[in-house]
């Protein structure tokens, strides 16, 4: 006992930084994060509302509509109950009121619903013994949860007949949640199964949704939190589609003064089905702040998000440019910069980049997105396997598949049989490890000469007349230049075509080295001839 007492003294451990996740799709918020993007609103709120302290209105209501530990709605009670001291100085009165008419939750499983409620009420049912609050009727507050099924649709019609009784029934397969597109047959599941149908974005009328669980006329002010990020889409493997746009669109349109929200920033220049949801994110100038943080694991510790997460404030009455902040290490890098987001159809999320990228491109030259080949350069998938020598083949091709050489017939290739006589650079389609900046690794180009051909491990990056065009190509792929520029729209492993959207396609007539790049493009550097250096000897580069 003696000893258990002096580890434990002077040491008041936060039991929200002890849970461990639930899985990669849906991360609990340290209360490091979550007090952050708490500060960022009151600076907001105090900026549009003549220095006015958010935390001193009784008025002002907050959701946490994915509420998993309860973190966000915690540190909200603790914040009002500090602020609002002097409009109601009867701390049970206070707690109550705030409890009951000003912090609303919706959890996303019973579990965090349950551990959501111990956190805000330090008590799993709000009406119990134990509940901080004192006027609630109900076992769940302002913590709502319900279980919510999945609406399929489509899928194949199938007709099975009983082998006993030769009686026909009428089957659907591979059907897909209307709402949310998940799998029936991974999330149709029994009761005693968690079904992954979120309440909040399992419905076509947001705000008649929000009237039947808290009352009429419930309008918030603020909705804030860190929505899950995904559900399996039956794909290859461990594939999966991001749902997180989904509940940052549903609770956008309530309409609240403010929404600050964490997701991956994988939005920012990719990810699988979020063209359009980037598309009116960069578009939006409601857009306030951005703090990012691209470093693996910093954000949340063990937690792989590729590409890294960030959070955002969006502000319903603002119009303007949003202010970007990158994080790395726990420190800010370099002064935020107000810029508006839509200069580009992604999101150049390093603020030093910018200028640099907006005087390569004042020239206006044509990209190597025009010479890069999209996915399956040949039609073959990354699991075709040829022959492990030509002997035998009528008209033998040269196959590069996934880290070995094959031999394949050229009547078996699928698409662009003529590329074959051409010189060729190919890069890989994954490039990358990884290690804490997946952005900063390109893979060496390989010099593929007459004759060859490549499964969808590879693009062809360009394609050539002759040897020394190639190998001049080849050259400038791997200089820091390249590299940069390629970075600014690879947020993963994964380097489709439209990465390289950003680098000029240079005249093939000479060697190109950093140092000529830097003289081709120094004269209209100017003024960001010193950050492009600094950018090229950077960490990002090597």
């Amino acid at each position: 006992m003696s000893q258990a007492s002096f580890t434990l003294r002077g040491h008041n451990p936060d039991v929200l930084t002890c849970i461990a996740n639930l899985s990669n799709d849906e991360v609990f918020t340290p209360p490091e994060m979550a007090n952050a993007m708490l500060d960022l609103l009151a600076a907001a709120w105090a900026d549009t509302h003549e220095g006015a302290d958010i935390w001193a209105n009784p008025n002002v209501s907050f959701l946490d509509p994915f509420t998993k530990s309860g973190v966000f709605l915690r540190e909200i009670t603790r914040r009002l109950t500090d602020g609002l001291a002097l409009a109601i100085p009867d701390l049970t009165e206070r707690v109550d009121h705030i409890l009951t008419r000003q912090v609303y939750g919706i959890g996303i499983t019973q579990l965090t619903a349950l551990l959501a409620r111990r956190s805000v009420y330090c008590s799993k049912y709000a009406n119990g013994p134990h509940s901080i609050a004192q006027s609630f009727t109900t076992e769940d507050g302002n913590i709502w949860f319900e279980r919510t099924e999945h609406t399929w649709a489509g899928g194949t019609r199938e007709i099975h007949s009983n082998p006993r009784t030769g009686a026909k029934t009428v089957v659907y397969t591979r059907r897909k949640c209307r709402y949310c597109s998940a799998n029936e047959d991974d999330y149709g599941r029994g009761d005693e199964l968690e079904t992954h149908a979120y309440a909040f974005i399992h419905t076509d009328d947001i705000k008649t949704r929000i009237t039947e669980l808290f009352g009429e006329n419930m309008h918030f002010d603020v909705i804030i939190g860190n929505p899950p990020y995904q559900l399996s889409d039956g794909g290859h493997g461990s594939s999966a589609a991001p749902i997180y746009q989904m509940f940052v669109e549903k609770a956008l349109s309530l309409d609240p003064r403010f929404a600050v929200f964490v997701t991956p920033s994988r939005w920012f220049a990719g990810g699988k089905g979020l063209d359009e949801y980037r598309k009116k994110m960069l578009s939006d100038h409601r857009m306030r702040n951005i703090v990012d943080y691209p470093k693996l694991y910093e954000a949340f510790p063990g937690v792989k998000i590729r590409g890294g997460v960030s959070y955002f404030l969006w502000d319903r009455d603002y119009n303007g440019p949003c202010t970007m902040q990158t994080m790395w290490d726990g420190e800010p890098v370099g002064e935020p910069v107000a810029r508006y987001l839509d200069a580009y159809d992604v999101l150049v999320r390093r603020n030093e980049a910018v200028p640099i990228l907006e005087k390569v491109r004042s020239k206006q030259e044509a990209t190597l997105d025009g010479r890069v080949s999209s996915r399956k350069p040949f039609g073959l998938p990354t699991n075709f396997k040829g022959k492990t020598s030509p002997a035998r083949i009528v008209d033998p091709v040269k196959l590069f598949a996934n880290q070995r050489i094959d031999w394949i017939d050229r009547s078996e290739l699928l698409a662009n049989d003529a590329w074959v006589d051409d010189w060729k650079v190919l890069m890989t389609r994954v490039q990358g490890t990884s290690a804490a900046v997946e952005t900063k690794f390109l893979s060496k180009p390989i010099l593929a000469g007459p004759g060859t051909a490549c499964t969808e491990t590879y693009l062809v990056a360009g394609r050539f007349a002759t040897e020394q065009e190639a190998n001049r190509y080849a050259m400038y792929l791997r200089t820091r230049f390249v590299r940069f520029l390629v970075s600014l729209r690879k947020s993963t492993q994964d380097a489709p075509r439209h990465v390289y959207t950003f680098v000029p396609d240079v005249p093939l007539d000479r060697d190109w080295t950093d140092a000529l790049l830097y003289e081709r493009y120094g004269g209209r550097l100017r003024e960001g001839a010193e950050s492009y250096a600094k950018a090229l000897a950077s960490d990002i580069l090597r």
